[in-house]
């Protein structure tokens, strides 16, 4: 889900966690190259 955009609070609401945190716990494989490819961009929009 995250790899197609779904936001991580979205995830974390629909498998039933009461915190990203646990989300981010959980899946932290899966969700790192989503979060690597967010900071990239937006480091690159701040580098303007």
């Amino acid at each position: 889900m995250s790899a197609n955009g779904v936001r991580l609070e979205d995830i974390a609401r629909l498998v039933g966690h009461s915190s990203t945190a646990t989300t981010e716990l959980v899946y932290r494989k899966e969700l790192r190259p989503v979060i690597t490819e967010g900071a990239h961009i937006m480091g690159d929009l701040f580098a303007e």
